[in-house]
């Protein structure tokens, strides 16, 4: 996988009826220790129907007795996809908030 840019990775993601979709990322930018972002590959996917772009911004700073993490989401909709913005913004923020809570689990104060 590596860790800067050109790097990918994949996440296999859960439908409502229990079937997995994968989901494949590449770095398209980064900044060893201190930013990456992550670009989702959308043509020839499932997700090319209602996706124009996925990009997901990593940005790590130093802070008092550890790292500050912050992520950011951006994803564009296609066609009439795009009358289901505010649910996506939402189920984006629980994803991104689920993201950092499972990073301080991981790495967070015992």
């Amino acid at each position: 996988m590596g860790t800067g840019k050109r790097s990918r990775w994949t996440t296999v993601l859960g439908t409502e009826r229990g079937r997995g979709v994968r989901a494949d990322y590449r770095c398209t930018s980064s900044a060893a220790g201190e930013r990456y972002v992550w670009e989702q590959e959308i043509e020839g996917t499932p997700f090319e129907r209602i996706l124009k772009f996925a990009r997901l911004d990593i940005q790590l700073a130093d802070a008092d007795q550890g790292t500050r993490v912050k992520l950011a989401s951006e994803e564009r909709l296609r066609g009439l996809s795009r009358l289901g913005s505010p649910m996506m913004r939402m189920a984006t923020r629980r994803r991104l908030d689920e993201a950092l809570d499972g990073i301080e689990r991981a790495v967070g104060p015992e």
